[in-house]
């Protein structure tokens, strides 16, 4: 027998035992596996948490009970628990559920997650919201020790700790083993302290010595004392200065172990850290020895753990070749990721270079003013960023690096749609919130050739500039990419007499596809490739649309973040213009060719507005 056949609400787990939950584990694995080598997405992060997702809805009364996932990558086992396991083939697909929690999507995800370190902050929120209504219900806030390290998080967990709300913070922690020795008696430890028993006591205790004249130093003796015992065994010591009872270790695959945790911290007032060890891409092999590279993949064959389609050089890969090209000749140029440095390209750089590349962890904003430190002391930073995270550091961009115009190098990976992943990892922000920025110049390349001389440029460039390029691969060279950079020139791709088509960065390449279709129209476009978003080519657009009469903008970015609208106020009044940017609203998931094509942002799509708006 199934029993995941005859798992539809999280009420169906309740009445199952030990040995039942154990074999309800090891199906949702094989569920996660089997649906993720198809659709795609974040596999080692889910198989690590099932038994403590598992655990969670045997425990709680979900949804009157509310759990917030951190990022929400990790929610595969909570979305097949809850309703939605027939739904699994269209995960992160067009039209499909969300590779994330997402509050319209099912009743049991009670907060929209996607981004890092943000799960503490709506626990509380929701907890004192919950304190005010004088309602009664449990709020379990569920992160992982990466996203710790987010500043957000750790000024939640000051909150929490101070403000005596319950509330139980789930540490998933898949970066250390149990230390068997300190472990046992850790929880040992941590039984006694978190019993009903234990607490009572304390509380008769402190208040008896409250009322007698030596009261207050024996209590402080005492405190001492247990506090110099607690910082040898206790590996929680941190969270309880902090204010919060520990928990812990515990064992994340063990579910007996795990429910009575659970059970005990449901009994406990105040704010608790119970503190779960699990392994990442556990039960499966492949993601249980390389855990980084199936962290999110593309569809992939079970047994042989690799993609279905080989890959091609992508934007990032060229980036971290670039950049050990630099690195070589400038010894002043460094390299800072968040966490992120496979992802951006910057492996090779990290082996080469290893004392000159600074991985914040899941820091933006730290990531930035530190680059804003080297820079004000004569070295060249380049802070390569994914788009949709950048817009976590927007004050230290400001305040830190634009206001002192200090001189570093955004390498704005992911630019433009991502696809997959939705709307909060979709880069469509960073074009509007740079450009606004005094003392920013913003580049966006549109092809490889184009992106080395960008870097090239941006070197030796003085004060802030960002460079920012899309996700995937280049399928083919622009016309004339190699012209030298100067400060704010574009250049004509295509010469044309009837209309100007005006692109930057990949959009480029669909304004040539454009113009190609509106060839059997009898159309003659003109292609110009601004290169600068900030400061655009005034000159070369004012001298094209006196030709033709006619503008074109082409943007992959929300129609009031789009550097058109700034390109809308230089234009003579004798000009009519046709703006082709993604609409005022966020930009669901599907693959990139499948957006482009529902907003009407792919060259088909333009050549037949084209059409109909020279037509009227």
């Amino acid at each position: 027998m199934k029993f995941l056949d005859n798992i539809n609400t999280p009420e169906d787990i309740k009445h199952l035992n030990t040995d039942e939950l154990n074999c309800l584990c090891g199906e949702l694995r094989e569920y996660i596996l089997e649906s993720v080598s198809k659709t795609g997405g974040h596999l080692a992060s889910n198989l690590g948490v099932v038994e403590l997702t598992v655990g969670l809805h045997k425990v709680f009364n979900t949804p009157y009970d509310k759990i917030i996932w951190d990022v929400g990558h990790q929610t595969y086992a909570h979305k097949i628990l809850t309703g939605r396991k027939n739904e699994m083939s269209s995960l992160r697909q067009y039209k499909g559920i969300s590779g994330f929690p997402k509050r319209n999507e099912s009743i049991y995800d009670v907060f929209d997650t996607g981004h890092s370190s943000t799960s503490l902050s709506a626990a509380m929120g929701m907890a004192r919201a919950r304190d005010l209504k004088k309602e009664n219900y449990e709020i379990v806030a569920v992160i992982g020790d990466g996203a710790l390290t987010g500043g957000m998080a750790l000024e939640a967990l000051n909150d929490a700790g101070r403000s005596n709300t319950k509330l139980l913070i789930v540490l998933n922690d898949n970066e250390m083993s149990i230390s068997q020795n300190v472990g046992g008696l850790s929880r040992y430890l941590s039984r006694i302290r978190t019993t009903k028993g234990y607490l009572s006591t304390k509380k008769d205790l402190e208040k008896l010595l409250s009322k007698i004249p030596v009261g207050k130093q024996i209590k402080s003796v005492l405190k001492r004392a247990k506090d110099g015992i607690k910082q040898i065994v206790v590996p929680g010591m941190l969270f309880e200065e902090l204010g919060l009872t520990y928990m812990g270790p515990v064992d994340g695959h063990n579910i007996n172990e795990i429910i009575e945790y659970l059970e005990t911290a449901r009994n406990i007032e105040g704010p608790i850290l119970m503190h779960v060890i699990t392994k990442k891409g556990k039960g499966y092999k492949f993601a249980e020895e390389r855990p980084d590279e199936f962290h999110g993949v593309s569809a992939f064959s079970i047994e042989t753990g690799e993609a279905l389609k080989g890959s091609s050089e992508s934007f990032s890969d060229y980036f971290g070749l670039k950049m050990c090209e630099i690195a070589e000749k400038n010894k002043n140029v460094t390299a800072i990721t968040a966490a992120m440095t496979d992802g951006t390209g910057l492996k090779d750089f990290a082996r080469k270079f290893p004392h000159r590349i600074f991985d914040a962890a899941i820091a933006e904003q730290h990531a930035v003013t530190m680059a804003a430190g080297l820079a004000a002391r004569g070295i060249i930073p380049v802070v390569a960023v994914y788009s949709s995270f950048l817009q976590r550091a927007y004050d230290q961009i400001i305040h830190d690096v634009a206001l002192q115009n200090l001189h570093v190098i955004f390498a704005v990976d992911r630019a433009g749609l991502v696809g997959n992943d939705g709307e909060t990892h979709q880069g469509v922000f960073d074009e509007g919130f740079l450009s606004m920025i005094p003392n920013m110049t913003v580049l966006s390349p549109a092809d490889y050739r184009e992106f080395g001389n960008m870097l090239d440029y941006a070197v030796s460039f003085e004060g802030p500039v960002a460079i920012r390029y899309p996700r995937g691969s280049m399928k083919q060279d622009i016309k004339n990419s190699d012209i030298g950079i100067g400060l704010g020139k574009g250049y004509i791709v295509e010469e044309g007499k009837d209309i100007t088509i005006a692109a930057a960065g990949k959009m480029v390449e669909t304004a040539i596809k454009t113009r190609e279709i509106l060839k059997a129209e009898n159309i003659d476009a003109e292609v110009i490739n601004l290169r600068f978003i900030k400061p655009f080519d005034k000159e070369l657009i004012i001298n094209s649309v006196n030709k033709t009469k006619s503008l074109v903008l082409i943007d992959e970015a929300p129609i009031y973040a789009s550097y058109a609208m700034n390109i809308l106020n230089i234009l003579p009044k004798n000009v009519d213009v046709l703006l082709k940017a993604l609409p005022d609203k966020f930009i669901k998931q599907g693959s990139i060719d499948e957006l482009l094509r529902e907003n009407k942002l792919d060259a088909d799509s333009i050549a037949a507005t084209i059409t109909k708006w020279r037509a009227k």
